[in-house]
């Protein structure tokens, strides 16, 4: 028999923050495959970064190879930082969305492993908010493509969106104007069957908040609450909860974590505060959580971003207070 999910036992999970209580409890029903990532050992943080932290300059050299970098040059930066692992986004793999050839598989598994890098993690693009259902059924095809290209690359993870893609700008548009339960219903039919194929490979499907469809922590518990399946967990975004205070988003959703973007600033935005990291660490830690833990900058329209430095400077200050914290 199903029961759903208590507030108590959602505040347990939720590192006890008072503003924990705020949040409105998830109604979906649920099973023992929805339950906190079981963890042993105590917390264990592992500094990783995320590819799309070059996007413009991976773009500008798929035009033009001898511009910007490769996948291969953002390994060797990670490495250089004496990361531990790359989280590489599908879109920058030659020929996206078809899947990468064996050999260009191999050579970045080669790569990585000569430079003591794990593969985190890989992602996709796809919307699971439009009514058009042959639209969200490609959407599962491609996930469960990726999810065989993740296996390949010994990547533990494929991240996924609940969000709208272009031409529409909002999960309303998307729709058609229907309820979120109703777009929440059938984006989690969708999710399990893709969890249902990542459980065939060995490959968790981890659902990203991105503040559109998912814009709090307990929306992002509700969606995988209703999907409930153990292949399919959460990718927590640091700069996506939009929220007055994320940092009590993301301690409610720290127990159902596999994968992160941990992101400078709350809400990605140049006018938003930057990221306590201190308080951030502290928080992961006290949910107990052990992975990696991958750094995404964005350039968020800025004419001097660079990639190099943003991503220096942020795992320096993650390594402070993850030191701090220790």
């Amino acid at each position: 028999m199903q029961h759903p999910i208590s507030r108590r036992d959602l505040l347990k999970q939720s590192v006890l923050l008072p503003v924990a209580a705020t949040f409105t409890v998830p109604t979906a029903p649920a099973s023992a495959a929805f339950a906190p990532v079981r963890r042993i050992g105590g917390a264990h943080l592992k500094l990783a970064l995320n590819a799309f932290s070059f996007l413009e300059l991976l773009n500008e050299n798929a035009k033009d190879a001898t511009k910007g970098v490769d996948l291969f040059g953002v390994c060797d930066f990670a490495a250089k930082q004496n990361l531990e692992a790359v989280d590489l986004t599908g879109y920058f793999f030659p020929g996206y969305p078809k899947p990468p050839s064996d050999s260009y598989v191999n050579r970045i598994k080669r790569h990585t492993h000569s430079l003591g890098l794990a593969i985190s993690g890989t992602g996709v693009r796809n919307d699971f908010t439009t009514a058009d259902k042959t639209v969200r059924t490609a959407g599962v095809e491609l996930i469960k493509t990726w999810i065989e290209v993740a296996a390949r690359l010994g990547a533990p993870t494929v991240r996924v969106f609940a969000d709208s893609q272009p031409p529409f700008k909002t999960w309303q548009e998307a729709s058609g104007g229907a309820t979120h339960a109703a777009v929440e219903t059938w984006m989690a039919d969708d999710l399990r069957l893709c969890a249902e194929h990542g459980e065939k490979f060995g490959v968790i499907v981890a659902v990203q908040n991105h503040g559109d469809f998912i814009r709090t922590g307990a929306e992002h518990l509700s969606l995988l609450q209703r999907v409930d399946h153990e292949w399919c967990a959460a990718l927590v975004d640091t700069g996506k909860y939009m929220t007055d205070d994320p940092y009590a988003d993301i301690a409610l959703m720290v127990p159902q974590a596999v994968n992160w973007q941990i992101k400078e600033t709350l809400r990605s935005r140049t006018d938003s505060p930057r990221t306590d990291f201190q308080r951030l660490v502290k928080i992961i830690r006290d949910g107990g959580y052990r992975g990696y833990v991958p750094v995404e900058t964005l350039s968020m329209r800025r004419k001097d971003y660079d990639p190099f430095a943003e991503v220096a400077k942020v795992v320096a200050e993650l390594r402070t207070a993850i030191k701090a914290a220790q």
